[in-house]
């Protein structure tokens, strides 16, 4: 007799997770804030060591358009992160700027549209050269190169994980670390950074990324208080219809998160602070019904604060991709930078 597939009782289990920080809007917001937020960087795991930032310039060069850093600099020991920051030619700074994170994909090059493999073309094609969209709005980009991904993919690892993020995210919960906690940190840092660069307006920093780069967006903006604005794009849905229930790479996972909350019950974080969540109405690992059904825990949030104009979901016609025009549209008619 065969026995039942495990995933059968954990499917039971999602249906019936205590949430116990879920948002009911009957709790004093305030109090529920602080104890989701003591939640959450619990659950993120340890933490690095902060190091000497010990920024590296590699070269600096003039495009027609904008001007290009390309610097690596350390957030712990042995971590090295490599960056591009491109700055506008034209116009008066301090300019408002996208910090620009790509997901499981060749690297941040994507982000400045270059394509030095065929498989690049997919990804510009589908709207993923987020800084030269930056810099056509007449903004500047930090273009990053986020942990197991690009130049920063994990070198000693079988052909089993071809993402390069495998071995990495389940070393980093031996421990005590989750990817999340660690890719968050990253960006952090280069926040740090990004305060040394006078051209940087630090009070209009924008946040976008797409999947794994959207995850980090979403995270990063609920423990960053620096990041005005958040895009996280075909990332956010609930946790039961996504990862819960869909194969996704093991650095998309929070030990015991969905015991405490869903997904969009972490806007509590980030409202009342514009965010703008991008969906794929055929998305095929964020299912659209998920999406939605977050959404409205995050309307709700952003009602209770009086601020349900500075939320919205944007839906593309298409699948698991960005979608430049809409989710750019939408943060124009939340801020006039």
């Amino acid at each position: 007799m065969n026995a039942k597939d495990p995933l059968t009782c954990h499917d039971v289990l999602f249906d019936h997770a205590p949430k116990v920080l879920a948002f009911d809007g009957q709790r004093n917001f305030a109090e529920w804030r602080r104890e989701l937020a003591g939640k959450l960087k619990e659950l993120l795991g340890v933490m690095p060591q902060k190091a000497p930032l010990q920024m590296r310039m590699e070269y600096e060069r003039t495009h027609e358009q904008f001007y290009e850093r390309r610097f690596t600099f350390e957030t712990e020991a042995d971590c090295e992160v490599p960056c591009h920051l491109l700055i506008p030619r034209h116009g008066d700074g301090p300019f408002p700027t996208v910090i620009c994170l790509q997901g499981h994909s060749t690297g941040m090059h994507i982000s400045l549209g270059r394509m030095p493999e065929d498989a690049d073309k997919v990804h510009v094609g589908t709207d993923r050269d987020y800084a030269i969209q930056a810099i056509q709005r007449g903004w500047a980009a930090l273009v990053i190169e986020q942990r197991c991904f690009g130049e920063r993919r994990a070198r000693h690892v079988g052909p089993e994980y071809a993402s390069g993020c495998q071995q990495a995210a389940m070393q980093a919960l031996l421990l005590g670390r989750t990817m999340i906690g660690e890719r968050v940190w990253d960006v952090r840092r280069s926040l740090d950074i990004l305060e040394t660069f006078s051209e940087v307006d630090m009070r209009r920093l924008v946040c976008v990324g797409d999947s794994g780069g959207g995850t980090i967006t979403y995270y990063l903006t609920c423990v960053e208080p620096r990041i005005a604005a958040a895009i996280p794009a075909v990332a956010v849905c609930t946790y039961k219809d996504s990862i819960g229930r869909i194969y996704h790479c093991t650095d998309n996972y929070i030990p015991g998160v969905y015991q405490y909350f869903e997904m969009g019950d972490l806007a509590g974080l980030i409202a009342p602070r514009p965010l703008i969540i991008v969906a794929g109405r055929h998305d095929d690992i964020f299912p659209i019904a998920g999406v939605e059904e977050n959404f409205a825990i995050i309307q709700r949030i952003y009602d209770a604060v009086d601020a349900s104009e500075r939320c919205r979901l944007v839906v593309g016609e298409g699948g698991h991709r960005f979608y430049a025009q809409q989710a750019w549209h939408a943060l124009d008619q939340m801020v006039s930078w």
